[in-house]
């Protein structure tokens, strides 16, 4: 769950803008709701800080996930509003992200890879599962409302067909919800990097339009919407878990 963190360090925090001080691009609440993955003996791993003090989604080089696309990089100067994240002259320099990098992005990818070699090593296989959410109008980076459910696997590159396409029928047999599959969203820096047929690890991002669960304006958890959404959630994981 690479963004549901929120803290920002002080000293940051200092030269960002009013506005990236909410931190307002998070991945809301979305350990809260996949709290039930722990009882299907599912691993969980999800960072402190918030993307904006360096995206762990990103390549650590900073190279272009979406050719083409608007992209908000690896130490985001630019929120999904469009909106300055420092005070003129305050944003992060190269020698400062590299920093960053090494205090911040390493460590998780560090205890994620490490997580999946003990799940290889334990099971023979693994399956890594993608944790995001968005608000579902973004106009910064695409045209009009966002499915519910959006599906990536890097085009198919991620994971094996039969587990892609088990996902697909398990999203095509409930009816609440629109979905896509390699949509607007086909799973970002980790699920391309630590996705490995030859070892049995397959990556599949879940990205959620966050009008699913929440108020997106409030950024509050909204427990009525979340339950409904929760056994379409569970329905994935489990599926996932059969293969």
């Amino acid at each position: 769950m690479p963004h549901d963190g929120t803290a920002l360090p002080p000293e940051l925090a200092a030269r960002m803008t009013d506005a990236a001080r909410r931190v307002p691009d998070t991945d809301w609440h979305v350990s809260r709701l996949y709290a039930f993955a722990r009882e299907l003996g599912a691993s969980t791993l999800v960072p402190i800080h918030s993307r904006y003090v360096v995206d762990l989604n990103r390549a650590p080089d900073g190279a272009v996930l979406y050719p083409g696309k608007h992209e908000t990089g690896l130490c985001p100067t630019v929120t999904f509003a469009g909106e300055a994240v420092y005070r003129n002259g305050e944003a992060p320099m190269r020698d400062e992200i590299a920093s960053r990098v090494a205090r911040y992005w390493r460590p998780y990818h560090d205890a994620l890879r490490a997580e999946l070699d003990r799940l290889v090593a334990a099971h023979g296989h693994a399956v890594l599962w993608e944790a995001h959410t968005i608000r579902g109008e973004v106009p910064l980076f695409f045209d009009g409302a966002l499915p519910d459910l959006n599906l990536g696997t890097a085009d198919g590159a991620s994971c094996r067909p039969a587990l892609q396409g088990s996902l697909a029928r398990t999203l095509a047999h409930q009816r609440d919800y629109t979905h896509v599959v390699n949509g607007r969203f086909k799973g970002g820096y980790i699920t391309r990097q630590y996705a490995d047929a030859a070892r049995r690890i397959d990556a599949v991002q879940l990205e959620l339009a966050q009008r699913t669960y929440m108020d997106e304006k409030s950024f509050a958890y909204d427990e009525v919407r979340a339950a409904k959404l929760g056994p379409v959630l569970r329905a994935l994981l489990e599926t996932a878990l059969r293969h």
